[in-house]
């Protein structure tokens, strides 16, 4: 057996040993800490840039969720309004109607024509005042348009519809009366045909909701989804990441004691000379 006091072949075999331990064991502490068996480009170069492509995917369907959200709200305020608009046509038909009576008294006429002219005028401020984010999509002003996809290049737009006084849906206009006999008869069939058409814009609407709720889910989902290969591409596998820190502690610490033995053999060349 040959022994040096200028090269220790045991111990330096025994450090690499250890600093390639030590090297294992950062990572795997690392990968504890973070929950990440890719955390950077330099675990793994190519996994690395996929899963930030995905998270850029993600990312833009977050925008899709958020305008497909403000457009789902901006549909529900355009429903209510149009429901609100079809409720007080239905009021204004039975006023209408009991004003057609010929024998009515001034007094009974000229009430029900009051009542009349208010509940005409509320649909000129529900519909002015049925507005969410800046968009009024029953005014005829403004179509509900939603982003669909991570890159903003594809859209849903739901049709606005007109529900105000004097437009094609609501054909009474803001100088319908029931004030005479003749009046109400004519109101009578200005209120018929209004209710028919506002009840199609509300099927329009409610057409238009309903693909809305669909492509929200659709988001959602392909979300979770590209969330769920995100994690299976750089998670770490805790149970897995615990027993291989419990194995690089334990050789951590066989590595050190055959550090220890190993500087001690050029001791032995010393005993040679005693």
């Amino acid at each position: 057996m040959a022994f040096s006091v200028n090269t220790n072949a045991s111990a330096l075999s025994a450090l690499q040993n250890l600093n390639s331990t030590d090297r294992m064991l950062g990572k795997v502490q690392t990968q504890i800490n973070t929950g990440l068996k890719v955390a950077s480009s330099k675990d793994n170069a190519a996994v690395f840039s996929i899963a930030q492509s995905l998270r850029a995917d993600v990312s833009g369907l977050n925008a899709v969720k958020s305008s497909l959200d403000r457009a789902m709200s901006t549909i529900d305020v355009a429903v209510a309004a149009g429901e609100a608009v079809s409720d007080l046509l239905i009021e204004m038909k039975e006023k209408a109607v009991a004003a057609k009576d010929a024998g009515l008294d001034t007094a009974s006429r000229t009430a029900l024509n009051d009542e009349f002219t208010e509940l005409r005028n509320q649909i000129t401020s529900i519909v002015d005042n049925a507005e969410f984010n800046g968009t009024n999509a029953v005014n005829g002003s403004a179509a509900i348009v939603a982003i669909t996809n991570d890159d903003g290049s594809n859209t849903i737009s739901i049709p606005a519809q007109d529900l105000a006084l004097s437009g094609t849906t609501v054909t009474v206009s803001s100088a319908t009366a029931i004030d005479t006999a003749a009046n109400a008869s004519a109101a009578v069939d200005l209120i018929e045909a209004s209710i028919t058409n506002v009840n199609q814009s509300l099927s329009e609407l409610g057409a238009g909701a309903k693909r809305l709720e669909l492509q929200q889910s659709f988001a959602n989902k392909l979300s979770d989804t590209i969330e769920v290969g995100i994690g299976n591409l750089v998670d770490a596998d805790m149970a897995k990441a615990s027993a291989q820190l419990q194995a690089m502690q334990v050789k951590q610490q066989l590595g050190l004691q055959a550090l220890s033995i190993a500087n001690q053999a050029p001791q032995a060349a010393v005993s040679l000379f005693q």
